[in-house]
């Protein structure tokens, strides 16, 4: 069965998210994104627990679905409901001496955990809440090593998974510049061989990822990391698999390139394809300081020294940086054995640039958008399937042409950093003046 998925997602009870971001919402607001599976984010917060356990019921193996009497939308078929897969989000802060340099380092990792079933959270839920505080954020903070926290994982359930969330975010990831390691094996130690695969993170892409020869036996997988219902889907997952757990996590292990696979494995659990942003569009591409409105490309950072011009202080140093630093291979690699990727830009942001507006939730945005779902269906249906003469028939034409552009990558975008999203444009002010005309 083809279908997406959205597997690292945070409800209410972290911090920075939107009060929406409950159950019966997400349902609702998957199904208009054109996701059958999500993640249901922050299972360690007892309250949020609390709730999965009694809103959600079981469905395909390992998954869940809403109860009928918490429903705010009717569906078509069975099988257009809302799945949840049982996700949640550990952010480890910890000191460790590097093995190399012999150096006390701070390391600050943010690792998603994937269980197959209410009891193996309950488990992991009492481990953990001996370590920290589980009720302060949906996303706890431990002073737990990464290498602990996958060791107390896997021995409650081997097939639970760990994968390091936005693996290349400066502060806080796996291969963060300003917290991370060099390598897995430097971070999970003994537990590194259970360790397939990473989040690339919005401000990288897969592509970027295979410049690294020491990620040739890792999967690579996308997720929205949303804190608001707008954000859902805006990177995904696309497989072709049984509909359960097992089938998901053998999909993601089948995009390991060279690993074994049987062509009957192969045809049960396949890995299609990610949703990607353009990388530049990430918060963290390029290095800078937002304060001091300062943002260089890795080669003017070098001419810097790494310091900023206008305060004197160290530069926040960004994901392309980091990846040409412990890259050894060139920006030109390809590998065709890989999973493939589509680069999108979120429907309501092409719709805001096509009319030149500024925010996505203008009436007119919002006018727009519904008006596309309801005429053609789910949003990454519009984006990826719909074809150009059926757009033109429901959308304005700006946004008809907008489309058609970001599907082939016809996009200029002023890379983000330090925190700050990129900036899009898709049109210049005389061509968007012209379709409008």
């Amino acid at each position: 069965m083809r279908f997406i998925a959205d597997l690292h997602i945070h409800s209410k009870y972290s911090r920075a998210t939107s009060k929406e971001m409950v159950l019966e919402e997400i349902d609702r607001w998957a199904d208009d994104k054109g996701i059958l599976v999500m993640g249901t984010g922050d299972f360690t917060h007892p309250v949020w627990f609390k709730e999965i356990k009694e809103k959600l019921e079981p469905a395909e193996a390992g998954l869940f679905k809403l109860k009928s009497q918490y429903k705010k939308k009717t569906l078509k078929g069975n099988l257009s409901e809302t799945r949840f897969l049982l996700t949640s989000e550990i952010s480890s802060i910890y000191s460790k001496v590097s093995a190399e340099t012999g150096e006390k380092n701070v390391h600050r990792i943010h690792n998603l955990v994937f269980a197959p079933d209410i009891e193996t959270i309950e488990s992991i839920i009492t481990q953990l809440s001996l370590i920290g505080n589980l009720k302060s954020d949906g996303r706890p903070i431990l002073g737990l090593d990464a290498e602990e926290l996958a060791r107390i994982v896997f021995n409650v359930n081997p097939e639970a998974v760990i994968i390091p969330a936005h693996a290349w975010t400066p502060w806080f990831s796996v291969f963060g510049s300003m917290s991370g390691f060099d390598s897995l094996e430097e971070c999970f130690g003994k537990q590194a061989k259970h360790i397939f695969a990473i989040e690339t993170g919005l401000s990288s892409d897969p592509a970027m990822n295979w410049r690294l020869s020491k990620l040739d036996n890792i999967s690579f997988i996308s997720n929205s990391d949303c804190h608001s219902l707008q954000k859902i889907g805006r990177e995904a997952n696309i497989f072709d698999t049984e509909l359960s757990y097992s089938g998901i996590i053998d999909a993601i292990r089948n995009g390991i390139p060279n690993q074994h696979k049987s062509a009957q494995n192969q045809h049960k659990s396949a890995f299609i394809a990610t949703i990607e942003f353009f990388p530049e569009e990430g918060k963290y591409h390029y290095d800078g300081h937002r304060n001091c409105d300062v943002v260089f490309a890795p080669e003017e950072t070098k001419k810097h020294k790494n310091i900023c011009p206008k305060c004197g202080k160290k530069l926040t140093i960004g994901v392309m940086n980091r990846v040409d630093e412990l890259a050894d291979r060139g920006v030109d690699y390809k590998d065709d054995k890989r999973v493939p990727y589509y680069s999108l830009i979120p429907l309501d942001e092409i719709i805001a640039e096509s009319f030149g507006l500024v925010g996505t939730k203008t009436k007119k945005v919002v006018e727009e958008y519904n008006n596309l779902i309801k005429s053609l269906g789910s949003e990454l249906k519009i984006l990826l399937e719909v074809n150009e003469e059926e757009i033109k028939l429901f959308a304005d034409p700006r946004v008809a042409e907008g489309i058609k552009r970001v599907r082939n990558g016809q996009v200029k975008i002023h890379p983000g950093f330090d925190g700050e999203y990129g900036k899009i444009k898709i049109f210049g002010e005389k061509e968007r003046e012209k379709l409008e005309s």
